[in-house]
């Protein structure tokens, strides 16, 4: 009876391991302010990105992924509640003691994982409220992260030996290193010790967001297209270094960029070293926005030399550069390695067909503006087609440009007080060179009726009026 209940004992502890091993991991790594172009694998003729790229042979590319907004604290609302940032109440960056924050009955992508078995961890950028430091507001330990490592909005005062890192609701002294370094360190610290639980890692890293620094070594590598002395421009001071801006040429940026590369293979490395888990963990890469063009508009972001591919635009513009964003998937034996998707998807998306591979259910008591978008990454004859939808972009902007509706391959273009600006066909002209807004009154007519149904529905959800 002994040896029975020790087989037993035994082969219930296998099940349970059987059961773990069978629930897929998520790894997320969402990164800030790469532009559709800054990749090798998208074309970039001078960075270095050999990680990234090997990611993207090993997963799906997808060539019309759009970010949820032109700006980082929208876009991550949206991603982690599959709603448009408008119906979070999260319509622009949230300056520091704004009080403005993720509301406590929005229900995360964490919050549904962790209540699914999952442990669950936020390694970096977070930017979902004003204050890390103010228990008054939801912090990522109250919003389905267990563990969190990292900033807020930017690093302070560049990303080496940043002065404003918590861990979980402690303000941490200075951390020696790089915010690329020390992310990956905690990164693959704390995938070290997930055994006998799935697990949901979102590497949140700061870079190519400035205020940047980099290793010695890695400026060497594009020495030849910087000028003149490096000289870090800081941030968090109450005045800015005018004298340091000065430019110098895209080399430190570019150099910026390969840097996060680097380090972000250091966690991809983890998992190959650890082949069952590799084998069983999506990995999903993209972008909170488009990129710090060398169009410069706010003085830290002086030397910033992101590429948007040939977009119109750059962030904080609702133009293709400011949205479209480069993205990736790999989720072995389920996607087909080194394939491409042109298919327009949003980053909404990632929430429904997250949680419908992880066989979890979407919240049904609330608008979801997420598909699942599976048919479109794994095309199989038994996958259900992806509804057609509007795509509708919203944000107080650097432009009198503040609304944006897409209806198939066309997209318009509307200001503040919701009056047509610009009409273009995605189709013939993805770099939004032609304005077609006369010649086709009937199709601005319908775009525009499309879009003010879709942005009431917004102003009219149950959560943002509560």
């Amino acid at each position: 009876m002994k040896h029975a209940a020790a087989c037993l004992l035994v082969l219930t502890w296998f099940g349970c391991l059987s059961a773990a091993a069978s629930t897929p991991n998520l790894l997320l790594i969402y990164v800030d302010d790469l532009g559709y172009g800054d990749l090798g694998h998208y074309g970039h003729p001078v960075i270095k990105t050999p990680n990234i790229d090997q990611l993207a042979a090993s997963g799906v590319t997808l060539t019309q992924y759009y970010a949820p907004s032109p700006l980082c604290s929208p876009s991550r609302a949206a991603l982690l509640t599959g709603r448009h940032p408008y119906r979070t109440g999260i319509q622009s960056w949230i300056p520091h003691g704004s009080g403005i924050h993720l509301k406590d009955e929005e229900l995360t992508l964490a919050e549904m994982l962790a209540d699914n078995g999952y442990q669950t961890a936020l390694i970096g950028k977070w930017h979902l409220n004003s204050d890390l430091g103010d228990p008054g507001q939801p912090q990522p330990n109250d919003q389905g992260f267990e563990y969190f490592y990292g900033h807020n909005a930017f690093q302070i005062p560049t990303n080496r030996n940043p002065t404003n890192i918590y861990r979980n609701r402690e303000a941490l002294p200075t951390q020696i290193g790089y915010t690329a370094q020390l992310y990956a360190d905690e990164s693959i610290a704390w995938l070290e010790k997930q055994a006998d639980k799935p697990f949901f890692l979102m590497l949140s890293m700061a870079e190519p967001h400035t205020s940047i620094e980099n290793p010695v070594e890695y400026n060497n590598m594009y020495k030849a297209y910087s000028k003149g002395p490096i000289i870090p421009i800081i941030s968090g001071n109450s005045e800015p270094p005018k004298d340091k801006l000065i430019p110098r040429g895209p080399g430190e940026y570019y150099a910026n960029v390969t840097y996060m590369d680097a380090q972000i293979g250091r966690v991809l490395s983890w998992l190959k070293h650890h082949p069952d888990v590799e084998q069983n963990t999506i990995v999903v890469f993209a972008s909170d926005n488009g990129p710090v063009t060398s169009d410069w508009i706010n003085w830290w972001e002086v030397n910033a030399y992101g590429s948007t591919g040939g977009f119109r635009g750059r962030k904080h513009y609702l133009y293709e550069g400011g949205i479209r964003v480069p993205a990736i998937i790999r989720y072995p034996d389920k996607i087909a390695a080194n394939s491409r998707v042109s298919a327009p998807v949003i980053g909404t998306d990632l929430f429904s067909t997250l949680l419908s591979w992880l066989e979890i259910a979407v919240p049904s008591d609330r608008p979801i503006d997420g598909q699942d978008i599976t048919s479109v990454l794994a095309p199989t004859a038994g996958n259900q087609a992806v509804h057609p939808r509007d795509f509708l972009w919203a944000l107080p902007s650097e432009s009198p440009l503040e609304f944006a509706v897409r209806s198939a391959d066309w997209k318009l273009m509307l200001d503040a007080q919701h009056e047509p600006r610009a009409l273009f066909d995605l189709a013939t002209d993805p770099l939004e060179l032609f304005n077609l807004i006369r010649e086709h009154p009937q199709q601005v007519d319908k775009l525009r009726h499309q879009f003010l149904k879709g942005l009431a529905a917004i102003r009219a959800d149950p959560l943002l009026n509560q």
